[in-house]
């Protein structure tokens, strides 16, 4: 679990010291009824700019696990355990990303019932459970924890996780770039 959230932050370092370096602000989307953590500076346009933040509580996935009655793999929570960001865009050997990240803590809630219908629908389709942690640039393919191992992949929705991205979460972290972030 640590090294995981030791290489989410070293990337995130990296991708916050590159925009810099460049003068971009990162920006998204800003929550109306709540502010996030992350969130600095006046909304223009329903946007607000952001830097990644890391959180000062331990995020608590018990409701989750007991509501699935399964055991959420460890690289999972420390990924979305982190802390608060819009997004992380980075590049992969296959194609571009982004890093999905929590807003703030009521978007951590709706994570959460996001994951459990993903899990319910993998359940229904009598799949393997995966947690999504990135979406691409197409619609119909996710970046997916495999629960039961902690195998990264490319996943397309609705069908059986079958092209292998790396053995476990902080290598497939590792294999990004940060060069065209945000």
């Amino acid at each position: 679990m640590a090294e995981v959230q030791q290489v989410f932050q070293h990337l995130l370092t990296e991708a916050v010291s590159l925009a810099k370096q460049n003068g971009q602000t990162w920006q998204s989307y800003a929550d109306p009824e709540l502010g996030s953590p992350a969130q600095y500076g006046e909304v223009q346009d329903d946007l607000v700019a952001w830097w990644p933040v890391a959180r000062t509580t331990t995020a608590d996935f018990s409701g989750l696990q007991q509501a699935l009655e399964f055991s959420l793999h460890a690289d999972v929570q420390a990924f979305y355990g982190w802390g608060y960001g819009g997004g992380l865009t980075a590049t992969h050997a296959r194609g571009p990303l982004e890093l999905l990240m929590v807003w703030h803590d009521e978007d951590f809630i709706r994570l959460q019932h996001n994951i459990i219908a993903h899990i319910l629908m993998k359940r229904r389709l009598k799949q393997q459970e995966t947690v999504f942690i990135a979406a691409t640039d197409d619609d119909e393919l996710l970046i997916s924890v495999l629960n039961s191992t902690g195998e990264v992949f490319l996943e397309k929705v609705g069908c059986e996780v079958k092209e292998l991205l790396a053995p476990d979460l902080a290598s497939f972290l590792q294999q990004l770039s940060v060069q065209n972030a945000n």
